[in-house]
């Protein structure tokens, strides 16, 4: 691997340990104040087309987060992992409409699967992360989905990252040329906005 690549390993490690030290009352109470900072903010407005992940694991619970949505009468999109890179979309009806796929990916509904350039109806883009900066760099789990998801995205919509609240610091997180900043970042604690005029300095690696 390549010195990013290198750093950008070394960071998932340690935030993956970490966040295996979350008990399951911890998650469950961090997703209903997930979705209270996003209403909060008022991040999405009624009957806006959103995409946004099914959480798994460790991760920032957003069940409770996708209900307000449908509460809000948005059209959710969630993601379809094929075989290959290309993600694809589903509308998102609740909770009941999931399927566990097994391994390590989440939970899917069962209609049919809608095409990758789906993602342009979207007007605002939930992103799972494991770290992010103030400058917006994120850090995924290193499979490349979202890189090759974004592709498709309107370049007016704003991608929000969702992340633990400790996971979102001044620490410059290691990103290459392709990686895409995100426009905010959404934890249980509250909402940030990127400023994205700031300098987006290279990273050094240490």
């Amino acid at each position: 691997m390549d010195g990013i690549s290198d750093q950008k390993a070394k960071l998932r490690r340690a935030v993956l340990h970490r966040r295996h030290g979350t008990s399951q009352e911890i998650r469950d109470a961090s997703g209903k104040r997930l979705a209270d900072a996003a209403i909060d903010a008022g991040i999405v407005q009624a009957n806006a087309t959103i995409a946004c992940f099914v959480s798994m694991g460790s991760e920032v619970p957003t069940s409770a987060l996708l209900d307000h949505f449908l509460d809000i009468h948005a059209q959710i999109l969630v993601p379809r992992l094929g075989s290959g890179l290309d993600m694809g979309w589903s509308r998102y009806s609740g909770a009941a409409g999931l399927v566990d796929m097994g391994g390590h990916r989440p939970a899917e509904p069962t209609d049919r699967t809608l095409p990758a350039d789906a993602l342009a109806q979207a007007s605002t883009i939930f992103v799972a992360a494991l770290a992010v900066d103030r400058l917006g760099n994120r850090l995924g789990r290193g499979a490349g989905w979202y890189d090759k998801a974004l592709r498709y995205r309107n370049q007016e919509s704003r991608i929000i990252a969702i992340c633990w609240p400790w996971e979102f610091s001044d620490r410059p997180v290691p990103h290459s040329s392709f990686d895409v900043r995100v426009d905010g970042v959404l934890t249980p604690r509250s909402f940030t906005p990127i400023d994205k005029l700031q300098d987006a300095r290279p990273y050094a690696v240490q």
